[in-house]
């Protein structure tokens, strides 16, 4: 298993300065609420499912198989 950032540079930036603005919060959700936390709480239960191999909810982070 392997977890990087999104291959596309202007995602991750963009991402980035939402974090920066939300206070370390998902810029994509609208509550500020611990789950929603960067890494949020759906992603790292994503990450520990074998089975899943995807991006997380705000396309920052790409889980390998």
């Amino acid at each position: 298993m392997k977890v990087r950032l999104n291959s596309d540079p202007e995602v991750v930036q963009s991402i980035r300065e939402g974090l920066q603005r939300t206070g370390g919060y998902c810029p994509c959700r609208l509550q500020r609420t611990p789950e929603n936390k960067c890494m949020c709480k759906e992603f790292k239960e994503q990450i520990a499912d074998p089975n899943f191999e995807g991006y997380c909810h705000c396309r920052l982070y790409y889980k390998e198989k």
